[in-house]
């Protein structure tokens, strides 16, 4: 009885006082993050971005994530040797110091015009393709993944016009989301969190006749059993979902980092979904196919993808099994 009274105390203390530490190393995390940021800032664009490639290429090594990155490219390229294996990875570390320098310079990156003679830091592909969605008056889906800088995608959809509204998941330290999403909002226009209940606001964007534009390369737990890079893994259903419900066109987009800090933004055509017999979206054919087209993108750059995602954990008793697997067991 004694003993068990101080095992509760004991958990009420650890819980109480392991928030608390928590909350304080995210805090200490996120003023070293934005006392970073502050630094680039006061250096000329290219400098600063520059700068940060060089640091990460150093210190992204020594992150916990740097193995959980290598043992991913090594299941996926078994035929690269282990210098370009470290390669990718260090190109990866690249990319992600660019991408969070980029957030403060994102207005003085973002140079397209049309009009111009010569050549800024953007150029666009599929200029018809955003225009077209712009004109339209029905709902689209447009979908991406942790490709160059992605981020610039929905500002170049603003530059033509397109109203869209981004689903985003925002980090785990909530002080940094605070900080990213006043950033994202300020030059991308409608952010929503992916959170309990976006899948119905989603819903009631397309309901309405808007747009939405969709990450879909991560890990989702209790998602439908499909494969990335040969390898089975979970991936959400949402847009599938909804492509289905709605019968709205869905376009592939992408950003591609060039060099001297530029980037070609590009919007494919629409894809031609997988239909079932009845002619309505096959969810789960959907589903792999939006895997199948970044991996694509991923096999051309990969070095500008985010490998120390565990895109492959499954979750183990919540895995979910294919009908066909059902019947043959059966």
């Amino acid at each position: 009885m004694v003993a068990g009274t101080f095992r509760k105390i004991r958990r009420d203390l650890a819980f109480r006082h392991g928030r608390r530490l928590r909350q304080l190393n995210y805090w200490l995390v996120a003023r070293v993050a934005m006392g970073l940021m502050a630094m680039l800032r006061l250096l000329p664009v290219d400098s600063a971005l520059n700068f940060a490639d060089r640091v990460a290429r150093l210190a992204g090594p020594w992150s916990g994530r740097h193995q959980v990155a290598i043992d991913n490219l090594r299941a996926a390229y078994p035929e690269k040797t282990d210098a370009e294996i470290q390669a990718i990875a260090a190109d990866m570390w690249g990319n992600m110091a660019r991408l969070a320098a980029e957030y403060i310079f994102l207005d003085a990156l973002f140079d397209f015009d049309p009009k111009a003679t010569n050549p800024g830091r953007i150029e666009v592909r599929g200029i018809d393709h955003f225009v077209e969605i712009a004109g339209e008056q029905k709902p689209h889906i447009v979908f991406t993944g942790h490709l160059g800088n992605f981020e610039l995608l929905p500002v170049a959809a603003a530059t033509f016009g397109m109203n869209i509204t981004a689903l985003f998941r925002p980090p785990n330290n909530p002080y940094l989301a605070d900080y990213i999403l006043s950033t994202r909002r300020s030059a991308m226009g409608g952010l929503l969190p992916s959170v309990a209940g976006a899948s119905f606001a989603l819903a009631t964007i397309l309901e309405n006749g808007g747009n939405i534009g969709v990450l879909v390369d991560q890990k989702f737990s209790n998602g439908l059993e499909t494969t990335f890079f040969g390898r089975p893994c979970q991936s959400n259903r949402i847009l599938g979902t909804l492509a289905r419900h709605f019968d709205c066109d869905v376009y592939p987009a992408r950003c591609i980092r060039l060099p001297g800090n530029r980037f070609r933004l590009e919007i494919e055509d629409k894809l031609a979904l997988p239909r079932g017999e009845d002619g309505t979206v096959d969810v789960h054919g959907t589903t792999q196919l939006l895997n199948d087209v970044v991996e694509r993108w991923v096999r051309e750059d990969p070095g500008q993808w985010m490998w120390f995602h565990k895109r492959w954990e499954m979750s183990g008793r919540r895995r979910k099994r294919r009908p066909d697997a059902q019947a043959k067991a059966a």
